[in-house]
C-alpha cells in the first residue's frame, strides 16, 4: 500500500479533547511521513485561520510546510503557502435559511452562526458565554445586529441543536432545499449549511490534483457525518471507535483507537510506518 496524503477530521477524531493533541508524538509521525513523501491534512468543519492556529507549534519542529488545509467542511482549501479554494454562499441562499429560521426557531437559544472570510457573525443576544464557546473553533467572533448587511463573504451557516437532535434537522433542511445547498452534521451538536457540492471529499480532489496524488494513495479518518463524503469515497478510511452509533451504522473499518488515545497517529503507525 503506498500512502502519499493522510487527511484526518478534528474534533473527535484527531483531537483528544477541545484543542489538545500530543504534540511530540504527531511531530514524531509527521517527520517519519515527510521522509516518505507523505502529505498530512487537517480536515474540519473548524475555518481555516483556526486550524492554522492549532498546528502553528510544528513550527518549531520544522514540520509546519508538511500540513495542508481544509477548513469549513471543505469551502476553504489551503496548502501552508497557498489558498486553494474559496466557496461562498450567494446572499440569496442566506436570505432563504434565515427565513426559514424565522418560522422555525428551534435551535439553541436560537443561535445562528454565520462564518466569513474575515470573520464570524453572531446575531445580537449571543451571551458572553456563547461567544466564548464559538471562539473554540471560529475566529474573530462579532456580535452584529443585521446578519444580512455584513460586509464579508460567507462561507457557511451554523446552526446548534441538542446533539441527538442533529440527524432530524440535517434531514429536514436537506428535504426543504434540495440540492441547493449542501447539509451536514458537524460535531457538537452543530448543523453547517454550506454551498452546493462542498464536502471534504470534494475539497481533497484540489490538493490530489495540486500534488498529483491518486484516490487509492490517500486515507482519511472521521467521526461524524461531516466525515462520510471521505469515508465512502477512499478505500483506506477509518471511521473512530468513538463515534456515534449511527456511523458505525456507515462505515465499519475502525481506526486501531479512540482519539482520546491517539487512535489516528497510532493507525498511522500500524498502517504506513510500521
Amino acid at each position: 500500500m503506498t500512502i502519499k496524503l493522510i487527511a484526518s477530521d478534528m474534533d473527535g477524531t484527531f483531537l483528544a479533547s477541545e484543542d489538545h493533541y500530543d504534540q511530540k508524538h504527531f511531530a514524531k509521525v509527521l517527520a517519519q511521513l515527510k521522509e516518505k513523501g507523505i502529505r498530512f491534512v487537517a480536515a474540519s468543519g473548524r475555518q481555516l485561520e483556526n486550524l492554522q492556529e492549532l498546528f502553528a507549534p510544528m513550527a518549531d519542529y520544522g514540520l509546519a510546510d508538511q500540513i495542508d488545509f481544509v477548513g469549513s467542511n471543505g469551502s476553504v482549501v489551503a496548502t501552508h503557502g497557498e489558498l486553494l479554494s474559496a466557496v461562498y454562499l450567494t446572499p440569496k441562499q442566506i436570505q432563504t435559511v434565515l427565513d426559514w429560521n424565522t418560522h422555525n426557531p428551534q435551535s439553541n437559544d436560537n443561535l445562528i452562526v454565520l462564518a466569513g472570510t474575515r470573520g464570524t457573525y453572531v446575531s445580537n443576544h449571543a451571551t458572553k458565554e456563547v461567544q466564548a464557546m464559538l471562539s473554540r473553533f471560529y475566529p474573530n467572533v462579532t456580535q452584529v445586529e443585521k446578519l444580512m448587511e455584513i460586509d464579508d463573504q460567507i462561507l457557511g451557516v451554523g446552526f446548534i441543536w441538542p446533539h441527538e437532535e442533529v440527524q432530524k434537522y440535517v434531514q429536514e433542511i436537506r428535504n426543504l432545499f434540495g440540492s441547493e445547498i449542501h447539509v451536514t452534521g458537524s460535531g457538537f451538536g452543530s448543523v453547517d449549511i454550506l454551498p452546493k457540492d462542498v464536502n471534504k471529499a470534494n475539497a481533497l480532489e484540489l490538493l490530489q490534483k495540486h500534488y498529483g496524488i491518486k484516490d487509492d494513495e490517500v486515507m482519511v479518518f472521521g467521526d461524524n457525518s461531516n466525515d462520510l463524503e471521505m469515508l465512502k469515497k477512499y478505500k483506506q478510511s477509518y471511521l473512530m471507535p468513538n463515534a456515534a452509533a449511527f456511523m458505525h451504522e456507515e462505515h465499519d473499518k475502525e481506526a486501531v483507537a479512540p482519539n482520546v488515545e491517539a487512535g489516528v497517529l497510532k493507525t498511522i503507525e500500524e498502517k504506513v510506518l510500521d
